[in-house]
């Protein structure tokens, strides 16, 4: 019997199997967007085992093991990282159809070589296998990017961040580019009382000033992205719900932060949304003078479950998909940066399905002269990652927009076992598209065709980011 992972998966076709090996398989792969730690990349120490590079932080994982009614000393708790492990692959078999099931044994695949079906009869035997050969020098943070082709890296970094790690990094000489990416969310907290206090505190001491107005924000946030530029960043992310429609003008703007800086929050929540608006203004505008590309992850409702926010904390794997409304704070905001010339190169994801058809659409109202693709519709991530929901989105693209220009897969992921995504992808890349050859859709023409892979795969958002 044929392992289940084996050089056929996903591929139902020998034309799927041609698309894939002749212009897929090998390619490198620029990973714009990740939550990968630089740190770690940094220190370029052995992992423990199996369990600290591939359980811990992995908010889909405890998800799945919380549905099966798995003890919380198990997944986040106290319990020993073998005893962790031993609960998740326990969970496995029960994942059947979940993207779980296929990411979890496409890992042991690649890189470890386990073909074997994970349970809890042979959790032991694997996590040993495994942890021992984490210990070798091939299975180190860098050799690990370095196996999987990672040609480009961009981690998520925060304005008030000293982009220590990166530069240590870059003075190593590592094969693999590490980039850090400005991600400024808690700047739009006015709303949010002591903690947007403490955190604008930490801003301005990284930008070595003061800050109590709403032109200190600004300057200070400017100096940043330059440090940011200096360190090799071209690339901006916001995680926001949606993009809000309310405005206000400067002077009221300047007259609640400084309120609010003071100890006085009486109007923070009222004032937040158009507090956002206009910092998403100047900071595009910030972004398109130095040609970098902004994106914007949109749709998350976060932290549902306020009794295990207090107990665990934020990102432990209790947020879902929101039904925000989303057209008309996208036409706002991009409308407003290119009547100021101020419109940089910019992806936006969502994470409702519903809203496939209105980020496809939205992307050619704003389209470059001169500048292929300068608007995406970005691959589906979070809770779309999954084979369904890739197709979707881009079917969805293939439909109001082009495919041809698309940047392709990213792993948005803490873990650096997750570049079997971008497996994942490919594979059903080249069935989509053979698919469509068979059906006579599109010319038999694999040679045209795999351009149009390889171009997805890995040419377009070369050329797109041109770091």
């Amino acid at each position: 019997m044929n392992a289940f992972i084996n050089d056929r998966f996903l591929l139902q076709s020998e034309l799927a199997v041609k698309l894939y090996n002749d212009y897929a398989k090998d390619l490198p792969v620029i990973d714009y967007h990740s939550h990968l730690p630089p740190d770690v990349i940094a220190v370029n120490a052995p992992f423990g085992n199996i369990s600290k590079v591939w359980l811990a932080g992995d908010h889909y994982k405890w998800r799945a093991m919380r549905t099966l009614g798995v003890a919380e000393r198990n997944i986040t708790g106290t319990a020993t990282d073998r005893e962790k492990f031993r609960s998740w692959a326990a969970c496995v078999p029960y994942t059947l159809r979940s993207p779980l099931y296929h990411w979890t044994h496409m890992e042991l695949k690649n890189p470890f070589g386990i073909s074997e079906l994970l349970d809890e009869k042979n959790a032991d035997r694997i996590y040993d296998q495994t942890s021992e050969i984490l210990q070798t020098t091939a299975f180190l943070p860098q050799s690990l990017l370095g196996h999987y082709r990672v040609e480009m890296l961009g981690t998520t970094d925060d304005p008030a961040d000293t982009l220590e790690f990166h530069g240590r990094i870059a003075a190593a000489g590592f094969k693999t580019r590490v980039l850090p990416s400005f991600r400024p969310d808690k700047c739009f907290g006015l709303g949010q009382g002591q903690a947007f206090r403490e955190y604008i505190e930490r801003l301005a001491a990284a930008a070595g000033g003061t800050i109590s107005s709403l032109d200190q924000l600004k300057q200070a946030l400017e100096k940043r992205i330059d440090f940011f530029h200096a360190a090799g960043c071209r690339i901006s992310d916001h995680g926001l719900s949606q993009i809000p429609v309310a405005e206000h003008d400067d002077e009221q703007l300047d007259r609640v932060l400084r309120a609010v800086l003071n100890g006085n929050d009486a109007e923070g929540a009222q004032f937040a949304d158009a507090f956002t608006f206009h910092l998403l203004l100047f900071l595009g505008q910030c972004y398109a003078k130095r040609g970098w590309v902004q994106q914007f992850h949109l749709g998350a409702i976060r932290n549902n479950n306020s009794a295990k926010m207090a107990a665990i904390g934020a990102d432990a794997g209790y947020d879902s998909i929101g039904d925000y409304p989303q057209a008309t704070g996208l036409s706002r905001l991009f409308n407003r940066l290119e009547a100021e010339n101020g419109l940089a190169k910019t992806v936006i994801y969502n994470l409702n399905p519903a809203d496939n058809a209105v980020f496809a659409t939205m992307i050619g109202n704003f389209q470059g002269e001169g500048i292929r693709g300068k608007i995406q519709f970005g691959s589906g991530w979070w809770f779309l990652d999954q084979l369904d929901g890739m197709e979707q989105q881009m079917n969805s693209l293939s439909n109001m927009g082009l495919i041809s220009c698309f940047i392709g897969m990213l792993t948005d992921s803490r873990s650096f076992l997750s570049y079997s995504r971008h497996d994942y992808f490919r594979r059903l890349l080249c069935q989509l598209f053979a698919e469509d050859m068979r059906k006579g859709l599109i010319p038999n023409d694999p040679d045209w065709t795999g351009k149009i892979i390889q171009d997805i795969c890995y040419y377009n958002a070369k050329a797109y980011f041109n770091f």
